[in-house]
């Protein structure tokens, strides 16, 4: 999540960030398990560790799988969910990457000014963890599972551009509570491409679904 937006959504909520196991600074167990359960769990002790028994999760991506599957196992703990770009097939990392140009393109025709890239956002310690860690989450195929287990108001908030449009779609019909938004000029990586948008689609799906939020209700975002 772009600093900016989480210092606007700091205004209204404890916002929680970590860096998923084997990502960014966090580092491997010896035990070297990975995957998404393992992932999920990991997110809930940091939601121990700060003291938020309850919370909204945000995920875009990759994080959109990890925001389903803790959804799933620590369902009591998930007021509403709020997944961008999601999908829970199998990637096509070409296919995202192509939709993203293509976004860069309409949001230039449009006149709506690009988001300054910022290397932190991908920066991590170890790039062979990184590739596991994000290899362990892909395993096994689909992930409809998780998808199966989610019963909070749900917001699904994809780019017309991004490849994973039909997936999210798809998505959207196996969640019984949950909506879809299509993203004007955005492609795959919605949240670093138009944040703004991405914060007023996700505040009012807030206020619409009236979130009880209380002071120990967290946002947690990956």
């Amino acid at each position: 999540m772009l600093d900016s937006l989480k210092a606007q959504l700091e205004q209204r909520f404890l916002v929680v960030r970590h860096d998923v196991r084997g990502t960014g600074q966090s580092r491997l167990t010896p035990d070297g398990a990975l995957g998404l359960d393992r992932y999920a769990d990991d997110a809930a002790a940091v939601l121990d560790f700060v003291g938020a028994a309850r919370c909204i999760v945000w995920g875009m991506a990759f994080g959109s799988r990890l925001a389903l599957a803790f959804a799933s196992r620590h369902s009591t703990r998930v007021v509403a969910l709020a997944l961008y770009d999601a999908s829970v097939e199998s990637p096509d990392p070409t296919a995202q990457a192509e939709s993203a140009r293509h976004a860069r393109e309409r949001r230039r025709a449009l006149g709506i000014a690009e988001v300054t890239f910022d290397p932190a956002w991908f920066a991590n310690d170890d790039p062979d963890t990184l590739r596991r860690a994000l290899h362990a989450a892909y395993a096994g195929g689909s992930h409809a599972p998780y998808a199966e287990g989610v019963h909070v108001p749900t917001l699904i908030a994809t780019g017309e551009l991004d490849s994973n449009l039909p997936a999210s779609r798809r998505l959207h019909e196996m969640v019984p509570d949950s909506e879809l938004v299509v993203l004007e000029a955005v492609g795959h990586g919605s949240v670093l491409q138009r944040p703004d948008l991405c914060l007023e689609v996700f505040e009012h799906f807030v206020s619409q679904h009236h979130v009880d939020l209380t002071p120990n209700t967290s946002e947690g975002a990956q």
